[in-house]
């Protein structure tokens, strides 16, 4: 297959040649006459670009004759456009005059990194996430990202889908939109099925891996993204996007905007509905979302209103597939009774304000809230006990009901609140650049559950709530942190925050154990760090970083008041190279995390038998990254990323359930594992991508992802494991203008061109039982894995009014 690739490559590339044209430019502050090293500078409509020197020069070669426009962007100046005819005399001049208006960059400024901040991270730009925009949820757009792994339960990346980075999953990832937090407070995780779509109203994100800077909400323990929703358009427009694929999969979407109304009012809406019937056995997906914008732009103040709603409703896959069928039957789910599905519906809400106060002073402040409110539903069968429920056995005739089939509802109803601020100070001569930001943040939140149909009628009724608790959650948050230049482009870093966190519980939970009680958290997260901008682009960097996190909502409910564990910490050291020139750029880096206290499943259970974390007293992570990208003609372009990493955990007691001859319960058994891998952490993650332009407006591109094998749990048993794979995508884009619309984009994206059967996702457990021999016993393992779908498609055309 590499002899393929290889021959492929020579054959097209000689058919392809270009003729060698450049364009020359120089990029510089229209006021001072200074250089603006890290200019952006793109050909529109082409996809590739340029980025300037440190003395602002630039140069994009290996150009056909013909016409292009280009665009010149910079942070805190207005975007330059021009137009030019290609073979060019002589060098471009673009001088940037500084933005009057207060940019929507600054919205975000408070809780990201930039070009200066020594920790890791990359931007992810608004035409790379549409690349793939077909339907998928918003983690397989990020799946080439580095360190990444996705995975979906209905296996097609439609309904729940998930990701980790650097083996940490979603709970441990912080997500902020416009700097207002996501993640859900009890359980700090993200569910992108609340938010179908939504990728198609994002400008840009930003990936910090590690500890990072300082943001609002989650503490960040493995990597947090950032996500800036669009930005205000010039000129009026009307977007749509419908797609189809395998799977009866369907993507619709509309989008329209006002452009500037009188140079100060914007207006953007966006309409989408995606649906699936899913890989797995009737795991379809059904889900709804808008979007809407409107905002003011004055020269000096930005007032903007963003209303973003989903509403889905997915058939549960949530049980896996047994690995004995993994062979026979890959796309077997257990739940057959019809509506046996997850409903909820999550509305948000978000006021922003960004200023400038003076030439020094910015201010950004915003206030939101988000309503959520949904339930799944699930059939029981004649498996549980009445009492289970609150309800006495019931007695008919001479027979006493202790058991009987029930349809029973689990509510999720919440508010969640609050603001989060920034000042940014810079100093007159621009070698200070200071941030105090926070926020204050309130979750208000009602679990509880129904019965609405029992085989045989007991002293209940319709909607009689069986279990019913709230939860009110108060997050708070102040820091600091600033860059000075303290010699020549060498900058320190440092960055003070201070994290106060109050949880009351009040009511009965789901296994009808009263877990009334409250928790007070108080955390300091410094870190600081050295950056140093070469004279030849290269920009080297090094940070230490603490972090802190309190426990989730199921260590409190699921552990006696009395043994809640212990807060989790976090010691995180980066250090790296970040280089970009027209051809090429990378980045390596270098990463050691350690944490003290890391929550794990042990497979101990609590006084009602569910399972419940406990704290490791030390594990960590270490690893390098490595990402890159090149281009090889005007037609080739290379690109990928590779992260090697070893991720241990020093020593963990596992326990195991224990039954007797007759099948009962006896007990469970504790075995010591030291030194063995921490769970969903693969050793290496990999990504390859080919771009092969042979037309102006084509693109054919190659994607493949590698990610090494993966432990189900921390014992690093052989038989409890998730195979190494390596699949890979193809996608054609093909662009036109026909006069009749400003332009479509069609898209065709196989996933899997070659079939492979994988597995990224799944859980374990396993028990003793008596053996054969008489008195003896053996260990039984059963493995559960969410597979991913075989070789699919999914075709888009996007029409530009």
């Amino acid at each position: 297959m590499i002899r393929l690739y290889l021959m492929m490559a020579l054959s097209l590339w000689t058919t392809w040649a270009a003729a060698q044209n450049q364009i020359n430019g120089h990029v510089r502050d229209a006021v001072t006459g200074e250089p603006l090293p890290g200019a952006n500078i793109i050909l529109e409509g082409k996809g590739t670009g340029s980025v300037a020197d440190m003395e602002g020069n630039f140069v994009l070669d290996a150009l056909p004759q013909g016409a292009y426009g280009l665009r010149v962007s910079y942070v805190g100046y207005q975007t330059a456009r021009m137009q030019v005819q290609v073979p060019l005399t002589g060098e471009l001049v673009f001088e940037m005059k500084p933005s009057t208006v207060t940019t929507e960059e600054f919205i975000v400024t408070g809780t990201r990194a930039s070009a200066t901040t020594p920790t890791t991270f990359q931007v992810i730009d608004k035409e790379t996430l549409a690349k793939n925009n077909l339907g998928q949820d918003l983690p397989f757009l990020l799946n080439y990202t580095p360190s990444m792994v996705t995975h979906s339960d209905a296996g097609a990346g439609v309904g729940y889908t998930g990701l980790r980075i650097r083996g940490s999953d979603q709970t441990r990832i912080n997500v902020t939109v416009n700097g207002i937090p996501l993640n859900d407070a009890e359980s700090h995780g993200v569910f992108w099925v609340n938010m179908p779509d939504f990728a198609s109203s994002v400008d840009n994100i930003q990936i910090q891996r590690g500890v990072g800077t300082s943001t609002n909400g989650a503490a960040t323990f493995g990597a947090s993204i950032n996500i800036q929703t669009d930005t205000k358009r010039e000129e009026a427009y009307a977007e749509t996007d419908n797609s189809f694929g395998s799977f009866n999969t369907r993507k619709h979407t509309v989008k329209a905007g006002t452009g500037l109304l009188n140079g100060k009012w914007a207006v953007d809406a966006r309409l989408s509905q995606i649906s699936s019937d899913g890989y797995i056995d009737r795991a379809f997906s059904d889900l709804r979302s808008y979007f809407v914008s409107g905002g003011y732009y004055g020269d000096d103040h930005v007032f903007k209103v963003n209303i973003f709603s989903g509403a889905e409703q997915t058939y549960q896959a949530w049980n896996g597939v047994p690995e004995h069928l993994l062979e026979t039957d890959r796309t077997y789910n257990s739940y057959t009774y019809d509506n046996e599905t997850d409903n909820y519906w999550q509305d948000h809400y978000q006021f922003i304000y960004a200023g400038n106060w003076s030439q020094n002073l910015k201010a950004n402040f915003a206030l939101h809230y988000t309503y959520g409110r949904g339930y799944y539903e699930q059939f029981r069968p004649n498996d549980r006990l009445l009492q289970n429920y609150g309800i006495a056995p019931i007695q008919i005739g001479d027979e006493l009901i202790s058991r009987t089939d029930i349809i029973r509802r689990r509510w999720l109803d919440n508010d969640f609140y609050g603001a989060v601020f920034s000042l940014n100070y810079v100093s007159d001569d621009g070698r200070m650049d200071a941030i105090l930001g926070g926020g204050a943040n309130r979750y208000d939140g009602d679990h509880f559950g129904e019965i609405i149909w029992m085989a045989v009628a007991g002293n209940t009724n319709i909607r009689d709530r069986y279990y019913d608790n709230v939860a009110i959650k108060d997050d708070r948050n102040i820091y600091l942190k600033a860059t000075y230049e303290v010699k020549d482009r060498l900058y320190l870093f440092g960055d003070l925050q201070y994290r106060g966190i109050d949880y009351r519980f009040d009511g009965i939970n789901n296994d009808l154990r009263d877990i009334s009680g409250s928790q007070h958290y108080n955390f300091f997260n410094p870190k600081v760090g050295l950056s140093y901008e070469a004279n030849d682009g290269k920009t080297w960097y090094a940070s230490y970083a603490v972090a802190n996190r309190e426990p989730v909502r199921r260590d409190f409910t699921d552990s006696p008041l009395t043994e809640i564990p212990r807060p989790e910490s976090l010691r995180n050291v980066e250090a790296g190279v970040r280089f970009q020139q027209t051809k090429y750029q990378y980045s390596a880096n270098l990463y050691y995390m350690d944490y003290k206290d890391q929550l794990v499943l042990t497979g101990q259970l609590n006084d009602v038998g569910a399972y419940i974390r406990e704290n490791v007293a030390s594990s960590y992570r270490a690893g390098i990254e490595l990402d890159g990208a090149v281009r090889l003609s005007p037609q080739w372009t290379l690109g990928g990323n590779l992260a090697f990493s070893r991720n241990k955990i020093a020593s963990f007691t596992e326990y195991n359930d224990v039954y007797d001859e007759n099948w009962g319960f006896a007990g469970q058994e504790a075995t010591v594992h030291e030194n063995t891998d921490i769970a969903f952490s693969p050793n290496m993650v990999g990504t390859a991508i080919v771009d092969f332009r042979p037309l102006e407006n084509l693109e054919l591109s190659l994607l493949n992802k590698y990610v090494g094998s993966q432990y189900l749990d921390n014992t690093q048993h052989e038989d409890r494991k998730l195979d190494a794979f390596w699949t890979t995508d193809f996608r054609f884009s093909y662009s036109l203008a026909p006069g009749f619309v400003k332009g479509m984009d069609f898209t065709l994206l196989v996933n899997n061109i070659f079939n492979r059967l994988y597995e990224p996702n799944g859980y374990t457990f396993s028990y003793f039982v008596p053996g054969e021999v008489p008195g003896g016993r053996q260990l039984i393992t059963e493995n559960f894995y969410y597979p991913m779908a075989g070789t699919n498609f999914l075709a888009g055309v996007s029409i530009k009014f």
